[in-house]
């Protein structure tokens, strides 16, 4: 079950307290497809400039990820600048170039249109809105979207929402998009704009699952259910720790015969465990020398300190 990915394939340059790396390989979409790519097969629509080179592709390859879908275009490709301080919770944006990716238009390739999953990533909810429209036989459809979106282009992220399976965003985007502060208040009224269901992040408190009557189909709503995440002892680097628990969610929902509120569960614990494995190092490096051995390994892990007995 293939998932298509459509999003940002970019460099990062990081500077945290643990050291400083220069335009290492990163983007939304990276991230997402090196932690779904551990459970199904992953295709990436995404445009690079002429510094994404043979090595960068390498990556992908290596993980049997399908490239065809990014683009080569003259210029530069996305570059991130940011720093982190103290707990890390937050980063402080430096630089943002968008070069090559400012006139960013999807294009699917007619050996992708059979994709059955698709995840949205965070780009111009109109890219997004367009994507979706050109794959009506998607058997599911995911999304992400981030503050700017919301607050500049609410109207066009409302035709996304309207058109979604499961809507992943962090606690501070709920409360902007729904208006509410308190975190209930503000999932019921995420899902009254159109996504069947919610994922909250909470970045290093783990992620809440919120459902409504249209999330399972014949079954009851299932109450919210929260997924803790992983202590880690040393935080390297957390960016792209959101996508890359997403890729973890949504790969192993892709991986699965059909969905069911234990299957979503379990998607969310995997979800953390690529989240987690991704904080370990810069960039991609953890996502790239993972194996599937130490990821179920690890989500052992969650389910032991998740129970009570």
């Amino acid at each position: 079950m293939a998932i298509l990915v459509v999003g940002s394939v970019a460099f990062d340059s990081i500077e945290t307290p643990h050291g400083k790396v220069d335009h290492c390989l990163g983007g939304a979409a990276t991230h997402f497809a090196l932690a779904a790519s551990y459970f199904t097969d992953v295709r990436v629509i995404a445009v690079v400039g002429e510094d994404f080179l043979p090595e960068h592709e390498a990556v992908f390859a290596k993980r049997g990820i399908d490239t065809r879908g990014i683009e080569r275009a003259p210029g530069l490709s996305f570059h991130w600048t940011g720093a982190y301080a103290g707990t890390m919770n937050e980063a402080e944006t430096l630089g943002t170039d968008l070069n090559v990716f400012e006139k960013f238009e999807p294009k699917i390739p007619g050996a992708y249109t059979d994709s059955e999953y698709l995840f949205l990533a965070n780009i111009d909810p109109v890219l997004q809105a367009r994507v979706r429209s050109q794959m009506p036989r998607a058997r599911m459809v995911c999304g992400d979207t981030m503050n700017y979106w919301i607050s500049a282009h609410g109207e066009s992220l409302a035709k996304v929402l309207r058109d979604l399976d499961v809507l992943l965003i962090n606690d501070g985007e709920a409360r902007m998009l729904s208006g509410e502060q308190n975190a209930v208040r503000a999932a019921e009224r995420v899902l009254a704009m159109g996504p069947k269901s919610l994922v909250m992040k909470h970045g290093e408190y783990g992620a809440t699952g919120f459902f409504s009557e249209r999330s399972f189909a014949g079954a009851s709503v299932p109450k919210p259910f929260r997924a803790p995440a992983m202590p880690l002892s040393e935080v390297v680097d957390p960016t792209g720790a959101g996508d890359s628990f997403a890729g973890g969610f949504y790969g192993y929902i892709a991986s699965q015969p059909e969905l069911t509120p234990a299957v979503f569960r379990r998607a969310m614990f995997y979800g953390g465990v690529m989240g987690s494995l991704a904080c370990e190092r810069f960039g991609t490096e953890r996502l790239q020398k993972a194996t599937r051995a130490e990821i179920d390994a690890r989500f052992e892990v969650f389910r032991e300190i998740s129970h009570l007995d």
